[in-house]
């Protein structure tokens, strides 16, 4: 059994920086990062694998966010950086038993409580 909490999330002006962190209590393999905005699905921001550390990102945040992770503390990070008032979610740390990348939520079995990010403009 995984459990994963998150902290880090936060009030910030356009175009500033939070880092996000996902603890785990248990292996994960590969782990990622989702958002859900109010009255939309969530969806998909970042995943990192186990072994080699192969990363993937959505189109929305390319260039902008980094995905990171210690397997050494068992925790994951997100930095994020030039925020956009429309990066304004809650954002929720998953991880799943199997490597691959993944951007399907139903292809992770454990979730976080999930941290509320405001970015203001």
């Amino acid at each position: 059994q995984v459990q994963l909490i998150e902290s880090g999330g936060g009030l910030v002006q356009a175009g500033g920086s939070l880092r996000l962190s996902c603890a785990t209590t248990g292996r994960a393999y590969t782990m990622g990062w989702f958002r859900q905005a109010p009255g939309k699905e969530r969806e998909f921001v970042a995943t990192i694998t186990w072994n080699d550390n192969s990363t993937r990102y959505a189109d929305s945040v390319k260039g902008r966010f980094t995905i990171s992770r210690d397997n050494a503390k068992n925790t994951m990070y997100l930095l994020m950086n030039s925020l956009k008032p429309e990066d304004t979610a809650v954002y929720y740390c998953a991880a799943r038993n199997i490597g691959g990348i993944s951007t399907t939520p139903q292809m992770y079995g454990y979730w976080g409580q999930g941290t509320q990010v405001t970015v203001s403009s």
